[in-house]
């Protein structure tokens, strides 16, 4: 008996496959220099063929952009989970965040420079977490002015990726002293005036 292929099966395994490249990429950026991962790696990774992974993104760049939605879309929902205010609760999944992609993230940091693709990613990145801290810091914002800038650079540079990398793999601290060592800082601006 003959099968019947409909546009809905299609459909399911167009996206069955993109969501096996977009996995199979994410761990190669996550484990890997931008330059070390190839569309060639992404395909055999990900059981595919070369031609497979341009038809569905385009480029490296292409793949690497799906990537970063899939990431954004993944940070908003675990950083949201805090209701502004709650510092305790926003340092846990600020941590919980970077113990995922903060590694990832900070060697992009690295080489943003000399790949536009990262640099754009990086940029958005930044925009989101600079909106984040204003939403979830704002109790302790002044309204305007030098001072609000001020407080915002602070916030920013305790909460930011190369932070988190300092504490955690450059001086050995456990995830539980890294975020006590965030939140004390965030509890400081806090007080201040």
């Amino acid at each position: 008996m003959k099968r019947t292929y409909t546009m809905g099966d299609r459909a399911d395994a167009v996206d069955t496959t993109r969501q096996r490249i977009l996995a199979a990429a994410r761990t190669l950026f996550f484990e890997n220099w931008y330059d070390d991962v190839t569309l060639n790696g992404i395909a055999s990774a990900a059981g595919v063929s070369h031609q497979t992974v341009l038809n569905h993104f385009g480029s490296k760049d292409g793949v690497l952009s799906a990537v970063t939605e899939t990431l954004h879309a993944e940070t908003a929902g675990l950083r949201s989970a805090a209701e502004p205010g709650n510092t305790d609760a926003a340092v846990q999944a600020l941590v919980a965040q970077y113990e995922t992609s903060g590694l990832a993230n900070f060697r992009a940091t690295c080489e943003e420079h000399r790949v536009p693709a990262l640099k754009a990613a990086l940029d958005d990145a930044r925009i989101w977490h600079r909106e984040w801290v204003e939403r979830t810091f704002a109790h302790a914002l002044p309204a305007s002015g030098t001072a609000r800038r001020q407080k915002i650079a602070a916030y920013l540079a305790a909460t930011e990726v190369a932070a988190w990398k300092s504490l955690r793999h450059d001086y050995g601290f456990s995830k539980r002293d890294t975020a006590a060592a965030i939140t004390t800082l965030i509890k400081a601006l806090e007080v201040q005036p």
